[in-house]
């Protein structure tokens, strides 16, 4: 058994509470909701306070698709671009 497994048996990730803890089976699923909620709000905190300037509405992805090519100075465009898209993917990812 590799040192991880045994490290994290029988431990849930983002704090639920096992089985054997009286839990019911839901309720470890709203506390993951409720941390990648939390997550997601703490990276579009983060792109705000980097983007002050810019208006970014609620879906980033549409911030992507509705971005206007050339509205700035090139090199702020490559900037602002990636970190929407790094914004983006760590929401999606979680981490």
């Amino acid at each position: 058994m590799s040192l991880r497994h045994r490290v994290f048996a029988g431990r849930r990730p983002f704090g639920g509470a096992g089985a054997g803890a009286g839990a019911g089976a839901g309720a470890g699923a709203g506390a993951g909701a409720d941390v990648a909620a939390g997550f997601a709000e703490r990276v579009r905190g983060e792109l705000v306070r980097d983007l002050p300037d810019d208006d970014l509405g609620e879906d980033l992805e549409d911030c992507l698709d509705l971005y206007e090519w050339g509205s700035k100075p090139r090199c702020e465009e490559v900037e602002y671009l990636r970190l929407v898209r790094e914004a983006r993917d760590r929401m999606s990812r979680g981490w």
